[in-house]
């Protein structure tokens, strides 16, 4: 997924500054009076958004994403918080405290998400131990549900070394040390050919997958971004990715050993949104319809918001679970 590099270099400053008017993380009693409506159940219907929206302040009213219940304010970087992300440090607290009590009315989670494009963690030497503490305290910091890791680090994941495996699994479990199960969302938003099995020496996702996969609640995975005929299909997509990219289709992945129902199929929202793997909502409507009825439930993503709104969800839920 892409960042936008808009107010990037003034926004060490905007970050020092917001975080003086920052409020308290809430207390574990309160964290646990709401943990059943901070994790949504499957089908989870995930929406990123990077995008500085003219006249918002913050994220977009719970009315605009009707039809999704997790909303990701994109992103949260190694130098501090970008976009969306730092739209949410410079709005008041009172207008923070009023957005997450709308949203959790609709029962719309809020996240941050992290990395994205920009950040290439492994390659910078960044330490994953002290990151996943800076991050998890922002997250509590901002009275946020969770994180989603959107690692992009292609040069470290493609050398397949397995340092990024490596880095990815001591990452996740410091992280999730910090934002406890069932009180906090930990999502990854890996791109589906990292689960290609013997691609990478260092076991790809599938290896992290066995290492600290029960500590992640969903995966958002990229379907897209990875060539102009891969998973373009319902076929491609569902069951037969061939191409570049073998066996990384939704059920090949849950063939070669992760549990389908965290499998979120992650799509752009046009063909704008992404540099291919676009497919119309009213045809990935139909995909959605035949992998539930395969057994699936796990839901859907998409990049990004405004985009991807009411209207784009309502379309693609519409032949398996109506808004």
């Amino acid at each position: 997924m892409a960042t936008t590099s808009l107010f990037r270099l003034i926004m060490a400053l905007l970050f020092a500054l917001a975080v003086n008017a920052a409020p308290a993380s809430q207390d574990i009693e309160e964290r646990r009076a709401e943990s059943a409506s901070v994790v949504p159940a499957a089908p989870r219907f995930v929406v990123y958004s990077d995008q500085w929206v003219s006249g918002e302040n913050g994220p977009p009213a719970a009315s605009a994403i009707k039809g999704f219940n997790v909303f990701a304010l994109s992103f949260l970087l190694l130098s501090g918080p970008a976009e969306q992300a730092l739209e949410w440090t410079l709005i008041s607290a009172s207008d923070r405290a009023a957005i997450k009590a709308q949203y959790a009315a609709a029962g719309i989670s809020l996240v941050v998400s992290a990395f994205g494009s920009t950040d290439a963690p492994t390659s910078s030497n960044a330490d994953p131990i002290a990151t996943a503490n800076t991050m998890a305290a922002w997250v509590k910091q901002y009275s946020l549900d969770g994180i989603d890791i959107d690692y992009e680090d292609f040069n470290a994941f493609d050398a397949s070394t397995g340092a990024a495996e490596a880095w990815l699994e001591s990452f996740t479990r410091q992280l999730r040390s910090q934002l406890p199960s069932g009180q906090y969302i930990i999502t990854h938003a890996p791109v589906a050919p990292w689960f290609e099995p013997n691609a990478w020496s260092g076991g790809g996702y599938l290896a992290i997958d066995k290492a600290v996969g029960s500590m992640i609640d969903w995966y958002n995975i990229q379907f897209y971004n990875q060539g102009t005929t891969e998973y373009t299909t319902c076929a491609g997509l569902l069951t037969s990715s061939g191409g570049a990219w073998p066996q990384t289709s939704l059920f090949e992945i849950a063939a070669s050993g992760v549990s389908l129902n965290k499998l979120v199929i992650g799509k752009p929202a046009t063909a704008g949104d992404a540099t291919n793997g676009f497919i119309a909502p009213a045809t990935l409507a139909g995909c959605v319809s035949q992998a539930k009825a395969k057994g699936w439930s796990a839901g859907v993503m998409s990049w990004e918001f405004p985009n991807a709104a009411a209207s784009w969800i309502s379309t693609v839920r519409a032949q398996s679970w109506p808004v």
